[in-house]
């Protein structure tokens, strides 16, 4: 009886192939087959990198039934490796249900790292705040993304999304209104020749996309910054007046300087206050975008 074979885990460039790693390539040459996503986009990987192996279809509405005809062959002896149009199998890609009936079967499995967008996006974001909760895509019908991000909205450290072009810019618009004016790290083509990453305030996100239709484009990695911890502000109601009149005319951080000269009240106070009622006084669809860097 031969032994059982392997499924590997093997994680594919995201763009750039050059970032592929050696272990991945010596892997899918010595596999008996590679179960690909979208067999018409790995095999343009494959001929890139002069690798002949058959290749079998594993995607979300056939990966149950795949599943099975895996276990057979990996009973059998066989080697496969399973990949994604890019990226790393199983996170926010199908492969999940894969790798969990494979396990069940007491077959071994083993991850090829490589590249991912996910950290790909939070390296080069500058984000200091310790942690990170990745939730992927948010649901496509607007009432039940809504209601997913109320949910995340008390979370305390950053929030990574992954989005799509063409719902992206409501998607931003929906970031805002839920979860307020929050820093965003936009991460758009990474690794490609057109990458883009920006950082604004959510405020300024919508407008900004809309000013160039060329941002719309591509793939989206979205880290919202953590929230500022909430304070329980002592204002009284004529030094939020005063505030919110300077916040009319002036960039938050001179509105802040001023009225702690008029008020006298802590820098720290009136930020945080400020924050709140910046919130409160925007609309997403009003902003110019002149914040994003």
């Amino acid at each position: 009886m031969s032994e059982t074979g392997i499924l590997y885990v093997v994680a594919t460039p995201i763009g750039n192939l050059g970032d592929i790693t050696q272990r991945a390539l010596t892997t899918l040459q010595s596999v008996a087959a590679i179960a690909a996503e979208d067999t018409r986009h790995t095999i343009g990987l494959l001929r890139h990198f002069g690798i002949n192996k058959p290749l079998l279809a594993v995607h979300e509405h056939n990966e149950q039934q795949s599943a099975q005809g895996l276990i057979k062959r990996l009973l059998a002896g066989e080697s496969i490796a399973l990949v994604t149009d890019a990226g790393t199998p199983a996170v926010s890609d199908p492969g999940a249900v894969v790798v969990q009936a494979v396990r069940e079967a007491g077959i071994q499995v083993v991850p090829i790292p490589g590249v991912s967008a996910l950290i790909a996006a939070l390296s080069a974001a500058g984000i200091t705040q310790p942690g990170f909760y990745f939730e992927g895509f948010l649901p496509a019908s607007p009432s039940q993304r809504r209601k997913r991000l109320d949910a995340l909205k008390a979370w305390p450290t950053t929030l990574v999304f992954y989005e799509a072009p063409h719902r992206i810019l409501e998607c931003v618009q929906d970031l805002y209104r839920q979860l307020g004016d929050r820093r965003l790290t936009l991460a758009r083509e990474l690794t490609k020749t057109f990458e883009t990453i920006t950082t604004c305030p959510l405020a300024e996100a919508h407008a900004w996309l809309q000013a160039d239709p060329n941002q719309q484009r591509g793939e989206f990695v979205l880290l919202v910054h953590a929230a500022p911890p909430v304070v329980e502000s002592g204002l009284d109601a004529e030094t939020r007046r005063i505030l919110q009149r300077l916040l009319q005319d002036l960039p938050l951080k001179q509105a802040v300087a001023l009225a702690t000269d008029i008020t006298g009240h802590k820098k720290n106070e009136l930020y945080d206050a400020a924050l709140a009622l910046k919130a409160e006084m925007r609309d997403p669809k009003e902003s110019l975008g002149k914040e994003c860097e």
